[in-house]
């Protein structure tokens, strides 16, 4: 039995037990957790942010600039009295929205171009993918500087220009899952007996490349975070006075020497989304890889 039936045959052995046997390996990783529990509670404090901010973050209080941290404000104020901790909360808001959204559009448009090239080959797979070749050799940088400087800086056309970038790899991956899948058996026997081709990719092939899309997810969102931060540094990105960890970052490169702590706070806080987001896809991808699965049950059942 090849490595697919011995996969499909613990899938059949229940979805409780499958997801438990994947819990259990996914806490052994304690990169991965330590990932994952920063991740609900820095999405948490972004989504809670007008509740649980300590101040809006367009207040400003001239008679206490550039204050260092205090009772009133833990992690102090910034050039306009604007409270820092306040601002972190609503810029993570902002930068996660963009990168959860990013992520979505890049994985939809990258699942079905990768679906529709690996199953239908021939001309369509050649003609998408080598547009999917000729993307990759375009600066993706560079691309997205073009698009906002020709479309604008709103936060609509800054999602638009990082999923328009970011959905090759996803699309790679999902149409190599595709012509791995589509000449086994079980596609066979269900084209047999009469099913659309259409509705086998969907129903038969596709759940195949879930593991394999989940983990493309976790890394899209970390790209896109990184993206929107440079794009806001740069001026491009989320514009003030509505704060992004991006531009925050961006506003305190002006007092490294005076205030260092205006750049340090939103650079650490992107720099450990990403890391965690990155972190959380390896684990995902050692619980969700069939092969993985499918060691572990053999090594269970010795």
């Amino acid at each position: 039995m090849n490595d697919i039936h011995s996969y499909e045959a613990i899938l059949a052995g229940g979805g409780y037990g499958l997801l438990k046997r994947a819990w259990r390996n996914f806490i052994k990783n304690r990169l991965a957790v330590g990932a994952l529990v920063f991740l609900i509670f820095i999405h948490l404090v972004g989504y809670l942010a007008p509740w649980i901010a300590p101040y809006p973050y367009e207040r400003i209080d001239l008679m206490h600039t550039m204050s260092p941290p205090s009772r009133d404000h833990l992690l102090g104020t910034d050039e306009s009295g604007r409270d820092v901790a306040s601002r972190l909360m609503y810029g993570a808001r902002i930068s996660l929205s963009v990168g959860l959204v990013a992520m979505t559009i890049s994985l939809t448009l990258g699942t079905i171009l990768g679906a529709v090239a690996g199953f239908m080959g021939k001309w369509i797979d050649s003609l998408i993918m080598r547009f999917t070749d000729g993307m990759l050799c375009i600066p993706l940088f560079f691309f997205m500087l073009t698009f906002l400087a020709l479309m604008g800086s709103s936060m609509t056309n800054i999602v638009i220009s990082i999923a328009l970038s970011s959905w090759m790899p996803a699309a790679r991956v999902v149409r190599g899952e595709v012509l791995s899948q589509k000449n086994l058996d079980f596609v066979t026997a269900a084209v047999a007996l009469g099913m659309s081709r259409w509705r086998v990719l969907i129903e038969h092939i596709l759940p195949q490349a879930i593991p394999s899309i989940i983990v493309a997810g976790t890394l899209c969102v970390a790209y896109a975070i990184l993206m929107e931060s440079a794009l806001s540094y740069l001026g491009l990105g989320v514009q003030p006075p509505v704060p992004s960890w991006g531009n925050m970052l961006s506003n305190g490169r002006g007092y490294l020497w005076s205030a260092p702590s205006l750049a340090f706070y939103p650079g650490m806080l992107i720099f450990l989304t990403v890391l965690a987001y990155n972190f959380m896809g390896d684990g995902l991808r050692d619980i969700l890889d069939p092969s993985t699965g499918v060691k572990k049950a053999k090594d269970s059942e010795a």
